[in-house]
């Protein structure tokens, strides 16, 4: 993933943009960046990695050598970025969010002739930003080639580009992606996260459309492109990466949560299927909202058996290695023995992708003296890599645990029964969860529907994108 904060004023904005940037920390852990334009000085940049020290930490020595009244930053789960760009349509720092999955086939097919290079990074790739600018000056004016980068590019991409007089701001073609523009006495900022600029004094003031593209001045917006007619927002803004102040589309994250919670224990009482437990609790964090719902809804007592220590480690997956990341996990949870010993929990995560975190969760458990842990999703199994964010991103669909699992019990034969698999109401889901439970230690095991989790967000389904689980573009 990755996020994005701008800021254009009558004023300095270098701290608007800095803690703007900073409150988008939860959408990514590699790369982070900002860049500045001063009518005196020009464009100023600074990139950081930032996979082992927060955001604040590393820029914040830079700022006394930052000035202008505009600027953007970005977080990074990939490319360093803002990048600054000079070309026949002007100098611009860019930076993007997405995914370009046709990335080799663009370079080598647009730009592998005489005259045409990339820097490559060190693992060889090309940065995906640069390469969304390579996109946007084969046209002859900046809207043709923001709308060439959408047109062009197979996955998504939402743009920033920081221009000498203004931001401009450009919607993935699909709007997977939320961009929002907030305002204050002084000028203007655009955000992916909408309590960002809340927190910074500025007030609702526009949410971009599938496709549109604008232009941001200190003294108001400008149109250039319209939006499209069909959008495909992520539904795991709400579920999982969202941050909880943070509203998408009128639709506010915390409040879908505690209501996705509530459609999980009211679909369970209708069924009977809810087992009698001591407490109710959430996997800390994003599922705990999702257990309040659901605790709230059954009138079951929730409780915290467990939390994560996170001052040094905030979060599991910020070291490189694999082994790594398991063990500062493991080492995060602290147990609350008066919650756990001979009690009966039942826990709701946000979502179960590949499941070994879980799995070592559960074993932490029992071993503090859990007598049974019922875990529930709160959305449906995840059957498919995503193709247009970061999110369940994988080298292989048999790294998700619910296609291991159907591979598992039917080979080849099972991938043709997704669907079936996916609804627990069939012999095939009951299979399914029957043997995850074996896997992972469950007693028993629930996911959120589909039906469910969209009724949850209330918008439209057909302007939410639900590939990762049903493989529906």
């Amino acid at each position: 993933m990755g996020g994005f904060f701008g800021a254009i004023s009558r004023k300095n904005c270098i701290y608007d943009v800095f803690f703007g940037t900073d409150y988008h920390s939860h959408l990514g852990t590699r790369r982070a960046g900002m860049a500045f334009y001063d009518k005196d000085r020009g464009f100023q940049r600074q990139i950081h990695n930032i996979e082992n020290t927060p955001f604040r930490t590393k820029f914040d020595t830079d700022l006394a050598k930052f000035s202008g009244n505009a600027g953007i930053g970005s977080i990074s789960d990939t490319d360093p970025q803002p990048l600054l760009v000079r070309s026949h349509l002007g100098m611009f720092a860019i930076s993007t969010v997405g995914i370009i999955n046709n990335a080799e086939e663009l370079v080598s097919s647009a730009f592998s002739g005489p005259g045409h290079q990339f820097m490559a990074m060190s693992s060889g790739d090309v940065n995906t930003t640069e390469l969304t600018a390579a996109l946007i000056n084969q046209k002859d004016t900046l809207i043709d080639g923001l709308r060439n980068a959408q047109d062009t590019i197979d996955g998504s991409c939402t743009i920033l580009l920081l221009m000498k007089d203004c931001i401009i701001a450009a919607r993935d073609k699909l709007g997977r992606l939320p961009v929002l523009i907030g305002k204050n006495e002084d000028g203007f900022c655009v955000s992916f996260e909408s309590f960002a600029y809340h927190k910074l004094g500025y007030e609702d003031c526009y949410e971009l459309g599938p496709g549109e593209i604008v232009k941001i001045t200190d003294s108001g917006i400008q149109q250039l492109a319209q939006p499209g007619k069909k959008m495909k927002i992520c539904a795991f803004l709400w579920t999982y990466y969202g941050y909880p102040n943070s509203n998408y589309e009128g639709k506010n994250v915390e409040v879908m949560r505690y209501h996705n919670g509530e459609i999980m224990a009211r679909e369970e009482m209708k069924n009977g299927t809810m087992p009698e437990v001591d407490y109710v609790a959430g996997v800390p964090d994003s599922g705990l909202p999702h257990a309040i719902g659901y605790a709230n809804y059954s009138h079951k007592p929730f409780a915290r058996p467990f939390v994560k220590y996170t001052p040094t480690w905030p979060r599991s997956f910020t070291p490189a290695n694999q082994e790594m990341r398991n063990l500062v996990a493991k080492m995060k949870q602290i147990p609350v023995p008066e919650l756990i010993q001979d009690k009966k929990l039942l826990f709701v995560d946000d979502s179960i992708v590949r499941g070994t975190q879980l799995r070592e969760t559960v074993e932490f458990l029992y071993n503090s003296g859990a007598k049974e842990v019922h875990m529930r999703s709160a959305c449906p199994p995840i059957m498919y890599g995503c193709k247009y964010l970061n999110f369940s991103r994988s080298n292989s669909e048999m790294e998700l645990l619910a296609r291991r699992i159907i591979q598992n019990l039917e080979g080849k034969e099972g991938q043709k029964h997704v669907a079936e698999y996916a609804d627990s109401s069939t012999e095939r889901g009951q299979c399914m969860l029957k043997a995850i439970c074996e896997e992972m230690g469950f007693d028993s095991l629930g996911y959120q529907s589909l039906d469910g989790l969209l009724e949850a967000i209330g918008l439209d389904r057909d302007k939410v994108c639900t590939y990762c689980w049903n493989g529906e573009e």
